[in-house]
């Protein structure tokens, strides 16, 4: 499945979660197809987004580390099911939603729970979107400055 089509059906899992367990579990998922499309991106991306790719990937994978892994049967793991990346830009347009989306419902559950362990884990996980969103901000900038350059090259 392509990447845009993977983080809209996230987005959507996420929003239609309610329950404590339901929304890590759906935050989990976030972390992990944002490490997926990271890796892929380090891997055959454009070359001037590699190392911020492989930044994201680092980012998302502490995303999921903080988090209990869930409980997913076969087949359930969305990352999993990444065949095709399509063009960057909107999947990194997509992608930086759903990391929103997912520090959104972040803050949520750590004014909501009820222990300190959950509080912190969610702390923590809000970081790590966060830093996974910036990073993918930073990817947006770097394919619009390599656009913006284009035209230059063109009158040879």
């Amino acid at each position: 499945m392509d990447a845009v089509r993977l983080i809209m059906t996230s987005r959507s899992a996420l929003a239609a979660s309610t329950d404590l367990p339901g929304l890590l579990t759906e935050v989990w998922q976030a972390q992990a197809l944002a490490q997926a499309i990271g890796s892929r991106l380090a891997v055959s991306g454009p070359p001037e987004l590699r190392g911020e790719a492989l930044g994201l990937t680092e980012l998302a994978g502490r995303g999921c580390g903080v988090l209990d892994t869930p409980d997913l049967k076969p087949g359930e793991l969305r990352a999993a099911r990444l065949t095709e990346l399509g063009e960057a830009r909107p999947s990194l347009l997509h992608l930086g939603g759903l990391l929103g989306d997912v520090g959104i419902a972040l803050v949520g559950l750590a004014c909501a729970a009820r222990d300190e362990a959950t509080y912190w884990q969610c702390m923590e996980a809000i970081d790590a979107a966060d830093e996974a969103r910036d990073r993918v901000l930073d990817m947006l900038r770097k394919l619009a400055d390599r656009e913006a350059a284009l035209p230059e090259r063109e009158p040879h």
